[in-house]
């Protein structure tokens, strides 16, 4: 059994997978709200003692024993590290190991004396025979050191230790394929930031952090209509877009507050962001853009990022298509991304 573990600023949640003959069996999903309950949300107030907790009782509600739990997989956020797409020659294991060593002194602004290194092979290159794309990762000593300590107060046997942007990516290819022409969008809505990735076969792959969140959409909804935090909260979970109608202006006129200055930041950060891969890469044909985290499934995002941007946009379901996913007693899928994706990272070894 696999156990995928996303710590995030306010939901931690949890995925696990069986690996079979046929691919993956999901076993259990489930989730626990970090701050408490009832309360508005203040990410500058969230601290250690808030995850371990609801590490605990998240464990608590599945029925698990944390410390029975033998191949734990977890995640580091992709602020907190750096992600990069390079392409070398094929070689054994051994090898490549070092060559990446090398290579993150060239292509990732860290000191190496201070870095963690750490790879994915995404697969062959398109353009040259014999050699293959890798994702390089890397961050500090000092974020991994805190993150192993979280998950062993947490009182788990710390195991493989991935990244969002990857662990999205994996969970996005075990349900997809990725296309042949053209690159797909990921974006993950997290709490209090994004995760924006592009990728396609044989394209370089991107991903960027963005500064907005699921929590800036609830309180420019709290300021524009002077309602409590939590009242904002729920009118953002049943209506959407439809909270920024004016009752007092006319029909279709919008209470602009909260769509200029977060949904219209959003959007310009996501064009911004295409624009600078378009540039790089020279490919500018997007085929989709696939929503993702807590905050993706709010009603009329999808259509509104799809009319601003000229581009088909979507929910993300991770579990549509695996075996087990119709006896999970949960809502809003979606959140679940980063979770999957390091239970399935777990089952293709360190």
């Amino acid at each position: 059994m696999y156990l995928g573990l996303d710590i995030g600023r306010q939901f931690v949640k949890m995925v696990t997978v069986n690996k079979t003959k046929d691919g993956y069996k999901v076993l259990d999903a489930g989730q626990r709200l970090v701050p408490e309950p009832n309360q508005a949300f203040d990410p500058d107030k969230v601290d250690r003692y808030h995850w371990v907790m609801a590490v605990k009782e998240l464990f608590r509600q599945q029925g698990m024993n944390p410390r029975r739990v033998k191949s734990v997989i977890s995640g580091i956020s992709g602020a907190s590290a750096s992600v990069k797409q390079i392409t070398t020659m094929e070689m054994p294991a051994d090898e490549l190991a070092s060559a990446m060593t090398f290579e993150a002194r060239k292509h990732i602004p860290m000191d190496g004396t201070d870095a963690v290194i750490d790879y994915q092979i995404f697969g062959s290159n398109e353009r040259e025979v014999d050699k293959i794309d890798v994702g390089l990762v890397a961050c500090t000593k000092g974020v991994l050191s805190s993150h192993m300590d979280l998950l062993k107060e947490c009182g788990l046997k710390p195991g493989i230790v991935d990244v969002d942007p990857i662990a999205i990516t994996n969970a996005f290819t075990f349900i997809k394929e990725i296309p042949e022409d053209g690159s797909v969008v990921i974006l993950d809505i997290g709490s209090i930031s994004s995760t924006l990735i592009v990728w396609g076969q044989g394209q370089q792959y991107f991903t960027r952090d963005l500064p907005i969140g699921g929590h800036n959409f609830v309180k420019e909804i709290s300021s524009a209509k002077d309602i409590p935090y939590t009242e904002a909260q729920d009118l953002l979970n049943s209506e959407g877009f439809s909270t920024l109608l004016d009752s007092s202006s006319s029909e279709g006129e919008k209470l602009s507050v909260t769509e200029r200055s977060v949904y219209e930041n959003l959007v310009e950060d996501i064009r911004r962001s295409l624009r600078f891969y378009a540039k790089q890469t020279g490919q500018s044909f997007f085929l989709k853009i696939f929503l993702t985290g807590g905050a993706a499934e709010t009603p009329g995002l999808a259509d509104m990022i799809s009319s601003k941007l000229s581009i088909e946009c979507a929910v993300f379901d991770p579990f549509d298509g695996l075996a087990g996913a119709d006896e999970l007693t949960i809502t809003n899928t979606s959140q679940y991304t980063v979770a999957l994706g390091l239970a399935v990272r777990g089952g293709l070894g360190s």
